[in-house]
């Protein structure tokens, strides 16, 4: 079992290197925005909906066999946007965390955003961006050999923006709504994969989640 005092090393290593990535990117947009020309930090109480479709099959210690059910989890994702040169395209380093969970892991993301409804097209209202995601958490197969694994991770980001009528500059202009559809496409415990309290699984664990996102700027770099 993970103690208190690894759980908070990690926590500082993964907070320590979205911050180191931060820090490089800010230097990088000092020098006349080569690659990285904004930096925000943000602040994003999430909450997702797991087993959203194709919710799978087990069969539990006691031998019975049923479908699993949808999962609810609130979590807090600590996020660092760094645009880039071309319109569509951005990255996200992000730290997350489930606080109210038992094992409270600690997860980090780094996604690739390509922008393929700007805010532009919708009079500011509205915008979206498909991304792909390099998702580093706990292992969720039997018999792991490390306890965080890489997982690749496909998402539908929609974002809705109620205040763009506020003047530049204003705090509140920067707040969003957002829903994030995502399909998990590897790490996830498989057909016949057997845990070590006897639960089975009958068919592939369930890839699809579904979130509700409250996006909060914090601070440019």
């Amino acid at each position: 079992m993970v103690t208190d005092s690894v759980r908070r090393v990690r926590l500082g290593l993964i907070a320590a290197a979205i911050i180191g990535v931060a820090a490089s990117a800010s230097a990088q947009a000092a020098s006349a925005c080569r690659v990285i020309c904004e930096i925000e930090l943000k602040v994003e109480p999430t909450f997702t909906i797991d087993n959203l479709a194709r919710r799978h099959r087990v069969v539990t210690p006691d031998g019975v066999t049923e479908r699993v059910e949808r999962e609810h989890v609130f979590e807090m994702v600590f996020a660092v946007d760094l645009s880039t040169r071309l319109s569509w395209l951005e990255f996200t380093a992000e730290a997350i965390t489930a606080p109210f969970a038992d094992d409270h892991e600690v997860g980090l993301e780094l996604e690739m955003n390509l922008h393929w409804l700007p805010e532009s097209r919708t009079a500011g209202w509205v915008s979206s961006h498909f991304d792909i995601v390099d998702k580093f958490s706990g292992a969720e197969r039997p018999g792991p050999t490390r306890a965080y694994i890489h997982k690749l991770d496909l998402e539908l980001d929609t974002a809705f923006h109620p205040f763009n009528r506020l003047p530049e500059g204003r705090w509140l202009r920067g707040v969003e709504f957002e829903t994030s559809l995502d399909y998990l496409v590897t790490g996830l415990p498989k057909r016949g994969d057997v845990f070590a309290d006897g639960t089975r699984f009958l068919d592939r664990a369930s890839p699809w989640s579904l979130s509700f996102v409250l996006v909060i700027p914090v601070a440019p770099f």
